[in-house]
């Protein structure tokens, strides 16, 4: 996959956050490190009418938890008949069970496209808080189990609440996820760890603001 029509925009964009920041910060410990969380929070933010949409998706999904429960024990003998009540019961309430997914599609091209990016940034002898060197691994663990921890949280709140089956499979997958990207973690450069830690963070952030606002109306 030729992802250069990402990877040389957000390269660009990156080196112009990184200019700016040195100009303000003219330390090399400190200004790659607060660029790639400036860099982040940016990303983030333009990605924000996605994750709403996934938020929405994902609370709509939640809340016809109870109504598939009756439809799936009502039909529980026809396995058929049960997918084409839940598939008209999602029509009637104007839900995608596609909505959560595609958002997601959607953004693995930018995530691959920054994966490269802070993979290959020249970054050597950069140091950033505890780390000498962003261009290493983190010699403390401290990135890798924040990668963990913060992976973990992110991809659960944008689970559908429920008890069923399929709950239990995404929280599994949800936990595996999270254990995975903690061992990767462990070998990546901190430069591209720290990217994805402040991304969950601000990812966390932005799933519970919106189900705040997203509350009154679904007790409306």
């Amino acid at each position: 996959m030729n992802l250069n029509f990402i990877i040389v925009p957000l390269t660009k964009f990156f080196n112009i956050i990184h200019s700016g920041i040195n100009t303000i910060i003219p330390n090399v410990n400190l200004s790659f490190g607060l660029s790639i969380i400036v860099f982040t929070i940016i990303i983030r933010v333009l990605l924000l009418p996605l994750s709403i949409k996934q938020t929405r998706s994902t609370a709509r999904m939640g809340l016809l938890q109870p109504e598939m429960k009756k439809v799936q024990d009502k039909y529980k003998k026809d396995p058929q008949k049960s997918q084409q009540e839940v598939m008209k019961l999602y029509k009637e309430n104007g839900v995608n069970p596609m909505g959560g997914c595609l958002p997601m599609l959607v953004q693995m091209p930018i995530l691959f496209a920054l994966y490269y990016l802070f993979n290959n940034l020249d970054i050597h002898g950069a140091g950033f808080l505890w780390m000498s060197d962003l261009s290493k691994p983190d010699p403390m663990y401290i990135l890798p189990i924040l990668s963990t921890v913060t992976t973990y949280f992110s991809s659960k709140l944008m689970q559908p609440p429920g008890n069923g089956p399929q709950s239990k499979q995404s929280s599994t997958m949800t936990t595996a996820m999270a254990i995975f990207m903690g061992f990767m973690s462990l070998k990546f450069k901190g430069a591209l760890v720290l990217y994805w830690v402040v991304n969950n963070l601000v990812q966390v952030i932005q799933t519970l603001v919106i189900n705040k606002m997203e509350l009154p109306k679904k007790e409306s």
